[in-house]
């Protein structure tokens, strides 16, 4: 039996981050009475920190995070991890309900895909299609997922990311190191000036890389948009304000 820790009377909130929805419930917390640490996995080298206290690195699995939040006292969690950071939202789905916490889930809607965008549901039925149909790829899948597409040696990929891409490159490409928000313009621009034919995303959702879609759209490109993987199911939000007032009522 999972031993519960007596509620302090301050509230005690984790928030599981490192997007853009993360830092800014941080931001609207810091003007309540609610405490709060905000937790990063670590993987961005010179990652956007949000204000208020933080902590870097990962919690050692399910129940690695179990162990935390009862001896850190916490008394709510909210995972707003990005809509692929599939580990850490099952980690923390089960850890929560190990240590009878609850949990919301603060995730951003997913984009809708255009007439010619083509839905696979994972990176290697991307890489297949890829490998079927692109001559320039625009792949902007992370810097962990391009060695999903090491393999193909009938296309030029121009690969954006924030850090150096970790594993194997595909062997004609380009890197290109760089961090959003985007413009329509520049992105328009740059499928422009790179000939491509084929951008190649996640179903992140947003409105911070967004732009590259409606460029895309606009130069009647190809997209291909990978699936989120399925979630547990847990209370769901889509905006800050959603999860500040679950908080509040949580509290009270």
């Amino acid at each position: 039996m999972t031993e519960q820790i007596p509620p302090d009377p301050v509230p005690h909130v984790l928030i599981l981050g490192g997007t853009g929805e993360a830092r800014a419930l941080a931001s609207t917390l810091a003007d309540t009475d609610i405490a709060f640490i905000s937790s990063l996995a670590g993987r961005v080298k010179h990652p956007r920190l949000p204000v208020g206290p933080v902590r870097i690195g990962g919690f050692g699995g399910s129940d690695g995070l179990r162990e935390w939040l009862q001896s850190n006292r916490i008394q709510a969690v909210v995972d707003a991890t990005h809509p692929f950071a599939a580990t850490i939202t099952r980690s923390a789905a089960r850890a929560a309900a190990d240590a009878g916490v609850p949990l919301l889930r603060l995730r951003r809607d997913p984009w809708v895909p255009g007439d010619i965008d083509i839905r696979v549901p994972d990176l290697p039925a991307a890489a297949r299609e890829v490998a079927a149909r692109g001559r320039r790829v625009f792949l902007t899948t992370g810097r962990q997922d391009v060695g999903v597409f090491a393999g193909i040696d009938s296309a030029w990929f121009l690969i954006r990311v924030v850090d150096a891409p970790t594993g194997a490159l595909p062997p004609h490409h380009e890197v290109l190191r760089s961090r959003g928000p985007y413009d329509h313009e520049s992105e328009r621009d740059l499928l422009r000036d790179n000939d491509i034919d084929l951008l190649v995303t996640k179903n992140s959702g947003g409105m911070l890389t967004s732009a590259k879609l409606a460029a895309a759209s606009e130069l009647g490109i190809e997209v291909i948009m990978v699936d989120r993987p399925a979630e547990p199911d847990t209370p769901v939000v889509s905006d800050v304000g959603a999860a500040r007032n679950w908080l509040e009522e949580l509290f009270g």
